[in-house]
């Protein structure tokens, strides 16, 4: 399923700082190399974060909520 969503993949635009006001989608694994090693892992937008923040303060993004609805049918 994950190679369905690569072929889809777009670049994201992150200069305006709109993403940064999402939590976002990552895969578990990723999580815990991020929260371990302090290195950006992708989410399913396509943004690279280092996911430090409480996700529970802010509202979900938008593509990471839409590709993650494609994954799991």
């Amino acid at each position: 399923m994950t190679e369905a969503l690569l072929e889809k993949e777009e670049v994201v635009v992150t200069d305006d700082g709109d993403h940064d006001r999402f939590a976002h989608f990552f895969e578990k694994e990723d999580i815990v190399l991020a929260n371990t090693e302090g290195v950006k892992i992708k989410a399913l937008c396509g943004k690279w974060d280092v996911p430090l923040r409480d996700p529970m303060k802010y509202p979900i993004c938008p593509t990471c909520t839409e590709r993650h609805k494609e994954l799991k049918k």
